[in-house]
């Protein structure tokens, strides 16, 4: 029974290491492939080596190409409809639009992200360039040939490995090999998932070209200069005018600034004020007691000065010696 047992067990086993050495070959392979190229020969853009060792010349490269242009239009916004409608025309389509509205004079202006067809992409632009006067044209180009040949060489080993696991699947009785086969077969199905949504990405970027398409305006000509007479006393007064109004419109804004101001120093004027009459009252308060003392002194002074002089006394005479001996 054991023997019975070990003999699928063992058949597995090999079965999964040919099929996990199948698949590593495989990237060994395209890895091989791209690494067994000199550097002059891989950076040669006539021709590049496929996984079977042929040369594939410049139609069979997997290029991404990217890009953004502008164009001045007299309005914008018509002109990002037409752009659409062109876009879808050809077989492409918008992956993102924004609209701007008219300001400062101008009309508006519009961005586009345009995903178009690869194939054809240059009379497309032609197309796009017939909206107005185009400023700038920059297209960049990125060759992911290496990396989907390398895509595609692992998801055939993978498709190849997961067929001979349900291979062995089907005929596997043993409910330890059916665990074990079941296992690597949802591993390599989910790296084999990964694989393709990787290879759909490239194949959608390689097919469609990613262009940004910037529509703009340019501001109102200015107004001619005078040549007569007439034409420069009209400029003169559309000048005059205009200062005035420009005054005013300085004023307008200043307004509210100059009431700010004006509360705010009232408001310091009469703290100052206050502030004033304070320091007056107590300099009075504090010279009143001196004024005080000071002022029955001075009303005897004028009550001394209303009474009559006293009489000054008499001078005595002294007697002389000689008529006392007589």
């Amino acid at each position: 029974m054991r023997r019975i047992l070990i003999l699928p067990t063992a058949l597995v086993l090999s079965a999964l290491a040919l099929t996990g050495c199948a698949a590593g070959g495989g990237d060994y392979s395209s890895s091989d492939s791209a690494g067994g190229v000199t550097a002059p020969q891989a950076m040669d853009n006539e021709s590049i080596a496929t996984e079977d060792g042929t040369r594939a010349d410049s139609a069979d490269r997997q290029v991404i190409v990217t890009g953004w242009m502008t164009v001045t239009v007299e309005e914008p916004l018509e002109a990002a409809v037409e752009a659409v409608r062109i876009a879808e025309s050809v077989g492409g389509r918008v992956d993102g639009r924004q609209e701007y509205a008219p300001v400062d004079g101008d009309k508006g202006s519009a961005t586009l992200t345009l995903r178009l067809p690869a194939e054809g992409l240059s009379a497309t632009l032609d197309k796009l360039k017939e909206l107005g006067d185009v400023q700038e044209v920059s297209l960049n180009s990125t060759d992911v040939t290496m990396a989907t040949q390398d895509l595609d060489a692992r998801i055939t080993a993978l498709s190849a490995s997961i067929d001979r696991l349900l291979a062995l699947l089907e005929k596997s009785t043993d409910i330890d090999t059916l665990i074990s086969l079941e296992t690597a077969i949802s591993d390599r199905q989910a790296q084999l998932e990964s694989l393709e949504a990787e290879r759909r990405y490239y194949a959608d970027q390689v097919a469609l070209s990613t262009v940004t398409l910037n529509l703009v305006s340019v501001a109102d000509a200015p107004v001619e200069e005078p040549v007569t007479f007439w034409d420069g006393l009209v400029a003169g007064w559309t000048a005059f005018v205009a200062f005035f109004a420009g005054l005013l419109v300085v004023l307008g804004a200043l307004i509210p600034w100059l009431v700010l101001a004006g509360i705010i120093t009232a408001i310091i004027l009469l703290l100052v004020r206050a502030s004033a009459r304070r320091k007056e009252r107590a300099a009075t308060a504090a010279a009143a007691p001196v004024v005080a003392e000071s002022g029955p002194a001075v009303e005897a002074e004028p009550a001394a000065a209303a009474e009559p002089a006293a009489p000054a006394p008499a001078p005595r005479t002294r007697k002389s010696p000689a008529k006392k001996s007589e």
